[in-house]
């Protein structure tokens, strides 16, 4: 048996994605203008969503709250990225690591149910137009956003108990830009059979049961529009579900082919293209994809500007 020496790790080297320092200065600004649409699209949405009594509806309500998750989840990552695109200094302490992985697993996995969430009030919209307002009450609506981050986060507590306590003997090196499962586990001296159990009970409760939840719900929504007899019945069922769909493929497409594949296939460098797509891009497009289509929240903006522009 290979006998692999045991060290205690108190901080990570992050390589990101290049030494090269005119591409890492390339990246600095190609980051820091995706982080600065983020933040501007998910406040904006998140402002409009709260100020405009048009967009006080339960599908704008679990909207609102999409925005206030991707508004955090994108400055879990994007500061430390941008940080070290310009300084010399690659390092995160331990703890500030685990504090990183905390947050980025609590919210990604709040992210799954929220969707799942999302998926359920699409389908009651439209098989119950009538009743949908009664249907998804303002309780009902509150104690399903407050379950997905209560679900969210103590997983996140679990899979980060877990993978802090492994131990590490294959240096302190993640060849990544952020603390994340794959690179972290490469790095451990074992991988004992309970803590696979776990990443298995993590990505059923995280991934494929939300991911069930929302085919079931599709499922159900593709039955109740072709009950619809008009043409043009059939597309505006479907153009509410449209939004939510495309940020569903989008974040779940990309979650899937990182975490529900083998060790052994990992490939980190065309696994951190995957990550930056789902940390970074997903979260600066989710307010568009719920925005540009959207005749609403497009009448929304335009009269918080004009009552903007009347009051100065």
């Amino acid at each position: 048996m290979e006998i692999r020496n045991h060290t205690t790790v108190t901080k990570f080297i992050l390589l990101g994605f290049t030494t090269n320092p005119k591409l890492q200065q390339l990246l600095f600004g190609l980051f820091l203008i995706i982080y600065i649409t983020s933040l501007a699209g998910n406040i904006t949405l998140t402002t409009l969503i709260c100020c405009s009594s048009r967009l006080h509806t339960p599908m704008y309500f679990f909207i609102g709250n999409l925005s206030f998750l991707d508004l955090w989840y994108s400055s879990v990552y994007t500061p430390k990225i941008l940080m070290n695109s310009i300084s010399a200094d690659k390092s995160i302490s331990f703890g500030g690591c685990a504090t990183q992985f905390f947050f980025s697993a609590g919210l990604a996995y709040s992210e799954c149910f929220l969707l799942a969430a999302m998926a359920y009030d699409r389908y009651v919209a439209i098989s119950n137009p009538l009743l949908y307002a009664t249907a998804m009450s303002g309780k009902l609506c509150t104690g399903l956003v407050a379950l997905s981050y209560l679900s969210g986060f103590i997983n996140a507590t679990i899979i980060t108990s877990e993978t802090f306590t492994l131990s590490y003997c294959d240096g302190n090196i993640i060849d990544d830009f952020f603390c994340d499962l794959p690179p972290l586990v490469k790095l451990a001296c074992e991988v004992p059979e309970s803590y696979q159990s776990v990443l298995y009970f993590i990505l059923a409760s995280n991934v494929i049961t939300p991911s069930a939840m929302i085919l079931a719900s599709y499922v159900f929504i593709l039955a109740a529009i072709l009950r619809i007899h008009s043409t043009e019945g059939r597309l505006k069922a479907f153009s509410t579900c449209a939004s939510h769909l495309t940020a569903v493929t989008l974040f779940y497409g990309s979650i899937l082919f990182i975490y529900s594949r083998p060790s052994s296939s990992y490939a980190l460098e065309r696994d951190k293209v995957v990550s930056v797509f789902y940390t970074v891009v997903i979260p600066m497009l989710n307010p568009l994809i719920y925005s540009l289509r959207n005749k609403e929240v497009k009448d929304a903006l335009k009269k918080l500007t004009l009552k903007w522009d009347i009051n100065t």
